[in-house]
């Protein structure tokens, strides 16, 4: 069994799903499938999509669907008897699998660590009884999870050596009528209708702001998820206009990248992409969760780093204003975006191992199979 509940946990166990069915061709998979594991072969009993929600508060009306969809899951647990289960990211949902799966004697393998060395380290003491071995993919995590005896093996990020362009510049803006002669900016507001929708106005207002002081272009790339069809109106007579897909073309061949803080910002670093990142929530989820939050900085890139690299405008720093400020002096050839990108560099270099981090996760889920059979 092999459950995703986001975007690029869908993605990462995708690759890992093809991994292993070249291995086990004979194996039948199946689970909450988002489209990758779909197009890999994953037999889905639910949607990833039914699950995709940001918030503590947010989270409350989707509530009641959620659990329908995690008790159709668990019941095709207990009516399949998977000989193993991969749990992608998405904790909230994915622990409560986890103690359903062990109670039925089912070992599960967790690919992509919660993120409890940020807030909720209490929730440790739970991992260590529900997750038989866990892969993380930062280099700081490792040590983290063993020294409270977690048994965890890093991978590696399994984005290192896949992100890469298959356009040129030259043919990536001829593609999206994008004029050669002005810097090209990159908007990616997030994966889910709810975070994009909050995050569209600020970024509009920095768009409109900017573009009166020198010819630009703005691109906002759509997650599959969320499509373009929910920026029609958002975007109705602003100087940024929305496409689906081509993300990694776009980060490669942009000048600066406006960047929601999450999996995209480290796609940036590989891509060497200078941003801004931002991130929004709710006043009531940003009120309730800030206290529980333990480290220095919101974007994976930084806490990669261990310093600020990246802007961050989180809640209400997020204005146009800000954003604009920010942008300035990433756009002007400035050393400040020399900098930043040999500082991208750095963080890029430490995430590439020797060894692939699909390869090493389906290396571990063989050992793990291993002891079950």
């Amino acid at each position: 069994m092999i459950s995703a509940g986001e975007a690029s946990g869908d993605y990462y166990a995708g690759l890992l799903l093809t991994e292993l069915r070249r291995r086990w061709p004979e194996t039948d998979f199946f689970g909450c499938a988002g489209p990758h594991l779909r197009a890999a072969g994953l037999r889905p009993i639910i949607r990833m999509e039914d699950l995709a929600v940001v918030g503590i508060v947010e989270v409350l009306g989707h509530l009641p669907r959620i659990w329908r969809r995690f008790r159709e899951l668990i019941g095709a647990a207990r009516s399949e008897r998977p000989t193993l289960a991969i749990l992608t990211d998405a904790p909230d949902f994915h622990f409560r699998v986890a103690k359903k799966l062990k109670r039925q004697g089912i070992p599960v393998v967790y690919l992509v660590a919660p993120q409890v060395w940020a807030w909720r380290e209490h929730r440790v003491k739970t991992m260590r009884r529900i997750i038989d071995q866990l892969l993380c993919i930062f280099p700081f995590e490792e040590a983290f999870f063993r020294e409270r005896n977690v048994p965890v093996t890093y991978i590696g990020h399994p984005l290192a050596g896949r992100v890469q362009p298959t356009l040129s510049r030259e043919e990536f803006f001829r593609k999206h009528n994008i004029p050669l002669d002005r810097p090209l900016i990159v908007v990616l507001p997030g994966s889910r209708p709810g975070e994009v929708l909050r995050h569209i106005p600020p970024l509009v207002q920095a768009a409109e702001l900017l573009s009166t002081e020198q010819p630009l272009s703005f691109l906002l790339v759509a997650s599959p998820h969320c499509g373009t069809a929910v920026f029609e109106e958002p975007l109705k007579g602003s100087p940024i206009r929305a496409i689906e897909g081509d993300s990694w073309n776009a980060l490669a061949h942009c000048d600066l990248a406006l960047a929601a803080s999450g999996t995209v910002t480290v796609e940036a670093a590989l891509l060497g992409a200078p941003m801004v990142t931002f991130y929004k929530v709710t006043a009531l989820t940003y009120a309730i969760g800030k206290p529980l939050v333990k480290v220095p900085f919101f974007s994976m890139v930084n806490l990669i780093a261990g310093r600020k690299i990246v802007p961050e405008l989180i809640q209400d720093d997020m204005t146009g204003e800000r954003i604009a400020a920010e942008a300035r002096p990433l756009l002007d050839g400035s050393p400040n975006r020399a900098k930043m990108k040999e500082e991208l560099a750095k963080v890029a270099g430490s995430l590439a191992g020797g060894t692939d981090a699909i390869q090493l996760a389906a290396d571990e889920v063989e050992k793990v199979m291993g002891r079950c059979l």
